[in-house]
């Protein structure tokens, strides 16, 4: 006899066992199932095991570059890259155990295994690597509710596909038994930043790829370029405008050919360049994981290799085209964010539930970029304003006019604020520099509160601290900056 429950979450990542926890509280009979391990990606895979490389990395470039300027000097400076490695797999280790713990505290029953759907209000358990459900099920849950919250995963490059040796994707980049001593990397998103400030700061030869005209090309141009500037000051090769036509892998490494663009977005093959490297990290994007999740035949509906929902819609319900199956986090869609998977994992709850609840704000979600510089962002660009003839006034204060962050020698950087007119609403927030992935938390609870310039300006901050530099860019808003 199939298990009856209120509430199935597929998936134990930051929207599924997040899910899990708020049906709970809620009062009702949940359960999880996952094929991995509980936290999913994020917490095993992705955003806690990389900042903790990238703590590591910091770590050794400030002793390795800056030591004399805060009077430290020792001889023979050496890294363990096994142990680099491996403080990062006990982080995410102590981590999934955390979760676990969490679903014992709330009383939400886990399944480890491959979840298929065969129908509305019904989910099969398969051994986790069964995906083609070649053998018997080892559990069946009837539930009035199923929540499909499983992530998304790498897109491969057209006819390269993932080898996971040579063609490697961030996963595989975060574990690798060795440094490679040179590493190509395809997209110059959040991932393949972070990994290019990783590898260059153990001294790995690093070369970017980037098909548009600026790194990270989602934020403003002016985090953009201040990004590049850093990046190529530590040594790490950047071709922008550039296109990955063919990848040939071999036992020693690999072989990209690597053309420019011209005006029209072509690849100009008489000028295309070789580029040699022991691995090529392919980071171009996400798509929604849902392979082996339920046959075509069970009518949910897809969009771009995403499952579909009406998640911007007003007193959206995160239902898929099939009543009783909802879907939310990174397999509905961009933009790709553990923190936002929560928040509608909490929505979608609370909504089958029939609480009311406010609508999650989508124009107005935080976005962070963990290398160093630090980038974060919030709202919309400068870019974005212009095209929507938007009425604004923008500035921009330096890190290297803060006292906080000349004590912390680390000046590289900015916030800017673009503040609308006549009324003063925050817009847009963007940074550059140390410590503004804390920083940009303000600029969420403005923009949500509906904050003017005026009253952030009206708000003491502390001194001597790196948030003062929010304030300033606010006072230059109104051309009332003091200290620059």
């Amino acid at each position: 006899m199939p298990d009856t429950l209120d509430i199935v979450i597929i998936g134990g990542g930051p929207a599924g066992y997040v899910a899990a926890i708020r049906a709970a509280q809620l009062g009702m009979s949940a359960a999880v199932v996952e094929r991995d391990a509980l936290g999913g990606t994020c917490l095993n895979w992705g955003c806690i095991p990389t900042k903790a490389l990238l703590k590591n990395a910091e770590l050794y470039h400030t002793l390795k570059h800056d030591a004399d300027k805060f009077g430290l000097a020792f001889d023979n400076l050496q890294f363990d890259w096994s142990k680099t490695v491996g403080r990062s797999r006990d982080v995410a280790g102590s981590l999934s155990k955390g979760v676990g713990f969490l679903m014992k505290k709330n009383k939400v029953k886990t399944y480890a295994g491959h979840a298929y759907i065969p129908a509305a209000g019904q989910v099969q358990v398969f051994a986790p690597d069964d995906v083609d459900r070649k053998g018997k099920p080892t559990a069946e849950i009837s539930a009035k509710h199923i929540v499909i919250a499983t992530g998304a995963e790498a897109r491969a490059l057209p006819g390269t596909p993932f080898d996971h040796d040579k063609v490697i994707n961030a996963k595989d980049a975060m574990t690798l038994p060795q440094r490679p001593d040179k590493l190509l990397i395809v997209g110059s998103g959040a991932i393949g930043m972070e990994f290019a400030y990783v590898y260059n700061a153990y001294g790995t030869e690093v070369t970017v790829v980037e098909m548009l005209d600026r790194v990270l090309p989602v934020e403003d141009k002016d985090s953009s370029d201040a990004v590049l500037k850093a990046f190529k000051k530590q040594g790490v090769n950047v071709l922008l405008k550039h296109l990955t036509t063919d990848i040939k892998v071999s036992k020693k490494g690999v072989k990209a050919t690597v053309a420019p663009l011209d005006s029209n977005g072509n690849p100009i093959k008489d000028d295309a360049k070789t580029i040699e490297a022991d691995k090529v990290l392919v980071a171009i994007g996400v798509q929604g994981r849902y392979d082996g999740l339920f046959d075509d035949a069970l009518g949910i509906e897809l969009f771009k290799h995403h499952i579909k929902v009406d998640y911007k819609a007003e007193n959206a319900s995160y239902q898929t085209s099939v009543p009783g199956i909802y879907a939310v986090g990174d397999v509905i869609g961009p933009p790709w964010l553990a923190h936002l998977a929560s928040e509608e994992a909490v929505l979608c709850v609370e909504r089958i539930a029939g609480h009311h609840a406010p609508d999650i704000q989508y124009d107005a979600i935080p976005g962070c970029t963990y290398c160093q510089p630090q980038i974060a962002s919030i709202g919309l660009t400068e870019r974005a304003c212009k095209e929507q003839g938007l009425e604004y006034s923008a500035a921009k204060f330096p890190f290297q006019a803060s006292g906080k962050a000349q004590a912390l020698g680390d000046t590289t950087g900015f916030i800017k604020v673009i503040a609308g007119k006549p009324h003063g609403e925050i817009l847009g927030v963007h940074m550059v520099g140390e410590g503004v992935t804390e920083l940009i938390a303000e600029a969420s609870l403005a923009m949500r509160t509906e904050l003017t310039a005026d009253e952030l300006i009206a708000t003491i901050h502390p001194h001597p601290t790196l948030s003062e530099a929010t304030h300033e860019a606010v006072l230059g808003t109104e051309g009332k900056m003091i200290h620059f």
